[in-house]
């Protein structure tokens, strides 16, 4: 079985510094196919990592590379592991194809209409499979450039969703899956960059430690740093639909996630 897609699962921008920014939520690509076995709240893709791209947008001139995806995580969550293990035993989370929203509102007209194990394959050989051969790819010419590298995986989330969390989330949520995939000089460099920003608190390894990206790429021994931001969206967009840009307040947390990059190029090329 072809999962048959309407444009390229990502685009890429190659930088010269040693850092790889990935996007792996930014998506709102769903295959025309897809989108008839879809209901209306899923065609709202508002769990998408909105905006993400405009408020990185100076990261290219920086020098990083870009790794942005084209997919709605509705089709394949990028941040999964392919065989669908829970990241957060005892937790509540999505899926590798998630079959509901954050809300817990189905995102398949029937439950017949709900991806099969063949679908589900081939949705990883088009799109989970090439995005991570590229970022793999990008991680090894950097490294082999520089003898060093960062993986930087870019997340933002609505500030407050019950069914992963009580209350509201921290503004800066960084995660180095417990000390695993990033030094803990960096990252306890990095949380005193958030907290000290005067912008909104932060935690490390919080609700939000990393995904299945910076849990499988981080090899600080090696000579891999991977670090996962989970940004609050209040902290730079409305978090309700339309799911609007707010530019004053994006300025802010702008400039802040420029000073955390600064740091792990300070880190990185030291």
């Amino acid at each position: 079985m072809k999962f048959q897609l309407d444009e390229p699962p990502f685009r890429f921008i190659s930088g010269s510094r040693p850092l790889l920014i990935s996007f792996p939520h930014v998506g709102i690509g769903i295959p025309k196919h897809l989108e008839k076995k879809l209901t209306s709240v899923a065609l709202k893709r508002e769990d998408t990592d909105w905006h993400l791209e405009r408020l990185y947008e100076f990261a290219f001139h920086l020098g990083a590379s870009l790794l942005i995806a084209t997919q709605s995580r509705y089709v394949i969550d990028l941040n999964r592991p392919p065989d669908n293990q829970n990241l957060y035993p005892g937790q509540d989370t999505t899926g590798l194809c998630p079959i509901d929203t954050f809300g817990r509102e189905a995102l398949y007209l029937t439950e017949e209409l709900q991806p099969s194990e063949t679908e589900i394959e081939a949705r990883i050989n088009a799109v989970w499979n090439p995005y991570h051969e590229r970022l793999c790819q990008e991680l090894r010419r950097l490294h082999e450039i520089h003898g060093r590298v960062a993986l930087w995986d870019a997340h933002s989330i609505r500030s407050q969703v019950p069914r992963f969390f009580e209350g509201t989330l921290p503004t800066w949520n960084l995660g180095s899956a417990n000390g695993q995939s990033c030094d803990t000089q960096l990252s306890m460099a990095l949380l005193e960059v958030a907290n000290g920003s005067g912008y909104g608190s932060a935690i490390l390894n919080g609700r939000f430690k990393g995904g299945f990206i910076t849990r499988h790429y981080g090899q600080p021994k090696d000579g891999i740093q991977a670090i996962q931001l989970e940004l609050a969206q209040a902290a730079y967009m409305e978090e309700v639909f339309p799911f609007t840009y707010n530019e004053i307040i994006a300025t802010q947390a702008q400039a802040t996630i420029r000073s955390l990059l600064d740091v792990v190029l300070g880190y990185i090329e030291q």
